[in-house]
């Protein structure tokens, strides 16, 4: 059971707390380094969740550590705009440098993802002088109104919060396993030219080149060069979401560029913070001057301790060649997770799938019907937990276990994250065989209340 600091933690937050903001594990940290945590009962953890993705450099990177210690003794904050400092033009410089761009780039720094892509579609717009914005089914944008109009899941996310921005058009997105085709993906998309809005209306596509939300689903090469054919014929301006694919967690620096595919502009968040807030839009120069002198901004864009951590992690990505090893992790992730399938010669292992470390397993009641093994994924994720592993799940229905682990965790740590993996499904699946149906109601019931409500947790 929960010991007496977490129960007591609990109550606290359900005292103090509304009911939307959901805990999914109850545990309480304490402390965490690299890929590890520890909770304030001295239980150790593997963290492969990472801050939903926020800790590609993993938890109080040094150098990170430094570069806020030393900024936080030289001034706290200053209103980017009545008053600027160096730490925003150096990290705007350095964005610009590694942007996925043949043109010369410019920067916009500001605090969170759904910012980021809220003033791509602002800044298309002006650029544009049109409205309408194309997104694609299964992406997820953000939690603010309009990035809610552009996100597909309506649970949790939008149930009861609309109405929502107009203007926005939801199109079906390529699946190499459940389908569409890229090719029957591209006709809907110009069918939706034909009944929907015109191309000569629409601002700007927004795709996420690997969906985070829908389960680590790649969008294929082929699809992102039908976009971007699309999108020059009709002066669209095509922007890439690469709050949580970017940063070097697909083996390249931007998630876009397995495609060759040059995008207009990127939103850019999580992991570039190197564990502080602070997201970004980096795009050609030529559109992004076109709006004019105070247009953009906000009290805390760019704060400057967040722009030292971003700036150190920027540094750690290069020094530490994050992108070499979010490869090398990704091939050890892949290897483990498709001979559990070999070795235990289960059907319920439906797709093992990413690109580098953005590796996710989809879970399926048999091979043949693949109908989304909800239960299963859940009770995976919560037996895992209690033996020291902490995972996400993801997709529409929950049945897709996403890893989101520090791009500098081991070669052992992975190891072991791995073997406790095996033996949590080895528990869980035999479970599901023998028709026992205790767990999946708790752990259904856990999903829905946003909390585990854990058995004993083994020594």
């Amino acid at each position: 059971m929960m010991g007496r600091l977490s129960t007591e933690l609990k109550k606290r937050r359900e005292s103090a707390l509304p009911g939307g903001v959901a805990c999914a594990f109850p545990i309480c940290a304490e402390r965490a380094q690299g890929a590890e945590i520890w909770d304030t009962e001295g239980r150790r953890y593997i963290d492969f969740i990472g801050g939903m993705g926020a800790l590609a450099v993993g938890h109080s990177h040094p150098k990170v550590v430094d570069a806020v210690r030393e900024q936080l003794q030289r001034f706290t904050h200053t209103f980017f705009g009545s008053i600027p400092y160096d730490g925003y033009v150096r990290l705007a410089e350095r964005l610009n440098e590694i942007a996925p761009f043949a043109t010369p780039a410019k920067t916009l720094l500001v605090t969170t993802g759904a910012e980021a892509v809220e003033n791509a579609v602002k800044i298309a717009r002006f650029h544009s002088g049109r409205r309408g914005v194309v997104v694609f089914r299964g992406g997820f944008h953000g939690r603010t109104l309009l990035t809610l109009a552009m996100t597909s899941q309506l649970d949790p996310y939008k149930r009861g919060f609309g109405p929502f921005p107009t203007d926005v058009y939801h199109a079906p997105f390529p699946s190499t396993y459940r389908g569409p085709s890229t090719d029957e993906a591209l006709q809907a998309l110009r069918d939706l030219f034909e009944t929907q809005i015109e191309p000569d209306q629409l601002a700007a596509m927004v795709i996420e080149p690997v969906q985070g939300e829908a389960g680590f689903l790649p969008a294929p090469p082929e699809f992102m060069r039908g976009l971007r054919a699309l999108c020059d014929a009709h002066g669209i301006v095509m922007i890439a979401d690469e709050v949580q694919s970017g940063f070097a967690r697909t083996g390249r620096v931007f998630a876009i560029e397995h495609s060759g595919v040059e995008p207009d502009l990127v939103a850019l968040g999580k992991s570039f913070g190197g564990g502080l807030p602070i997201a970004a839009v980096i795009g050609k120069a030529v559109i992004m001057d076109a709006v004019p002198p105070g247009g953009l901004g906000g009290t805390y864009a760019g704060h400057p301790l967040a722009c030292a951590a971003a700036l150190a992690a920027l540094h750690v990505l290069e020094e530490e060649n994050l992108p070499a090893r979010s490869i090398k992790i990704g091939e050890s992730l892949t290897t483990g997770f498709r001979s559990l399938n070999l070795r235990t010669d289960c059907s319920a292992i439906g797709e093992v799938r990413g690109l580098g470390a953005m590796i996710a397993i989809e879970f399926v009641d048999d091979a043949v019907s693949r109908r989304p093994a909800t239960a299963l994924t859940e009770n995976l994720v919560e037996d895992a937990a209690r033996h020291g592993l902490l995972l996400a799940s993801a997709g529409p229905f929950h049945n897709v276990i996403r890893v989101l682990a520090p791009l500098t965790a081991s070669d052992t740590i992975i190891e072991e994250a791995l073997t406790i993996f095996e033996k949590s499904y080895a528990r869980v699946a035999s479970l599901t065989h023998s028709g026992s149906s205790d767990t999946s109601e708790i752990a259904i019931r856990a999903r829905k209340a946003g909390r585990s409500e854990w058995l004993e947790r083994p020594a």
